[in-house]
């Protein structure tokens, strides 16, 4: 009943958005996303702390069709729940200085597109995952296309065609796997076993049908050329529901209906796939160097990150899958904590351009060390949240390969270059004419930005319990893998 209730909590509070009145939308949208946040925390103090799978809720939606509306959470699925439920309040709160064109629309799709990624972490049905895949990209395209920059339409409907046609080749791949289940049912258990009963050269076809549709949502090199521009052009918001929580579905599916789904497709291509990601991580990390767009740049330090996360999973052993999970966690509040920053930069001085900027401690000295917390946690400062996904990613890819594992490790240290290249060049050296009245944090900023801050020092410090919470389902995923 509390998956159900995540589900249609925000699907209700979207539609009542959709007729509500402009000015109290953001306040309805905000106490909803409150609401929802309580009910998952109430379900991840109420889970239990083993492989199996909770708070089901399973009956059959097209039964001719073998197809049921089954959800349900575990360890792994509980992690981007709780992300999820935990990053929609700030992202909403986030907007409250800015006035939107039909901000009742506006707060309504992101609801609805909570309400698809909620429904892509919980499903259990393979069909039912295709469904909340294709949802999530509904509202996003609307957010982008009516509320983003000059070049919106354009980028957008390259975003939304090259999206489809990747979930296309899953679809056909899910189709294909519910033809050869001896049930002829799309329940994921019946998947699993379809997958390990088909041939190697199967499951590598296989393999790829469904890793195309993963690696362009998260974006992997070369499926990555969506990104940048649509990060740039899409409204603060989107930005952050694409890059703290959207991108998470891709990893999510490579770790959920991947993995073990076709184990010897993954033996076959999973170092292609290693080698990708860690190409991903030195390209990415090499245009972010020569950036001067702030916006863009940290749209590239993501492709970074999310490569090193990929190459971790495909390791498959605990270390780099329990890297992922945390990482995944960590990368969502890094990544919005510096979308946002850059928001603000650009509302007090017009500009996002570095070139522009300078000088901003000597006048706003939290802010800038607000700043500088958040850029630690992103270039895995140790005792900051990104140094425990990055050191168990790195581990975990080393036990792999210890070539790609070096490699891979290049991101921290080009990371460090351009996230401290971005710190030095926006708020140190002389004042730059555009900072001399900028303001320091009001107290709605400083709302969304410390709790980002608390969370960035103390999962760093303390990372036990997101974990604790999936290390059963880590180890219980590696079990089904080891049965192909």
């Amino acid at each position: 009943m509390l998956t159900a209730i995540l589900i249609f909590l925000p699907l209700l509070a979207s539609f009542l958005l959709f007729f509500a009145k402009g000015g109290s939308a953001k306040k309805i949208a905000l106490a909803f996303s409150i609401a929802e946040l309580a009910v998952a925390l109430f379900a991840a103090f109420n889970f239990h702390r083993d492989a199996t799978t909770q708070f089901i809720l399973d009956f059959w939606w097209m039964p001719s069709l073998g197809i049921s509306f089954k959800v349900g959470i575990d360890g792994i699925s509980m992690l981007l729940v709780l992300l999820t439920s935990s990053l929609v309040p700030f992202i909403i709160l986030s907007s409250f200085e800015k006035k939107y064109e039909k901000p009742n629309v506006f707060y309504g799709l992101i609801l609805m597109m909570q309400m698809a990624l909620v429904g892509v972490f919980t499903s259990m049905d393979g069909f039912l995952f295709y469904i909340f895949w294709e949802l999530a990209l509904i509202p996003i395209y609307f957010i982008c296309l009516m509320w983003g920059g000059k070049n919106r339409g354009v980028i957008t409907f390259k975003f939304f065609v090259y999206t489809l046609f990747g979930s296309l080749f899953m679809l056909v791949g899910l189709i294909y796997l519910y033809q050869h289940s001896s049930a002829h049912t799309f329940d994921i258990q019946s998947l699993y076993q379809a997958g390990h009963s088909l041939p190697a050269s199967t499951q590598g076809i296989l393999f790829w049908a469904f890793f195309i549709a993963f690696a362009i949502k998260m974006p992997v090199f070369p499926f990555h050329t969506w990104q940048p521009d649509t990060y740039t052009e899409a409204p603060t918001q989107g930005t952050m529901l694409l890059s703290g929580i959207m991108l998470k579905m891709g990893i999510f599916g490579v770790i959920r209906w991947l993995l073990p789904v076709v184990p010897l497709g993954v033996a076959e291509w999973g170092n292609t796939a290693i080698i990708l990601s860690v190409i991903g991580i030195v390209y990415a990390s090499v245009i972010a160097i020569m950036q001067n767009d702030m916006k863009r740049l940290i749209a590239y330090s993501s492709i970074a990150h999310v490569g090193l996360i990929a190459a971790g999973v495909f390791s498959m052993n605990v270390q780099g899958l329990q890297g992922a999970m945390i990482q995944m966690v960590c990368h969502g509040i890094n990544v919005f904590a510096l979308f946002y920053i850059v928001d603000l930069i650009e509302k007090r001085t017009g500009t996002r351009e570095l070139s522009k900027l300078g000088g901003v401690r000597s006048i706003s000295p939290i802010f800038s060390t607000v700043f500088m917390i958040i850029v630690l946690g992103s270039v895995a400062l140790p005792f900051t949240n990104g140094f425990v996904g990055e050191f168990l990613l790195i581990n975990g890819l080393y036990q792999f390969s210890p070539l790609a594992a070096a490699f891979a490790g290049l991101t921290i240290i080009l990371g460090a270059v351009y996230m401290l290249r971005m710190y030095q060049k926006s708020m140190l050296g002389e004042l730059s004419p555009l900072n001399e009245d900028f303001e320091e944090l009001s107290y709605n900023e400083k709302l969304v930005l410390y709790p980002m801050v608390i969370a960035i020092i103390g999962i760093g410090v303390f990372p036990k319990p997101l974990l604790h919470i999936s290390e059963p389902a880590v180890e219980e995923l590696l079990r089904i893998i080891a049965l192909k």
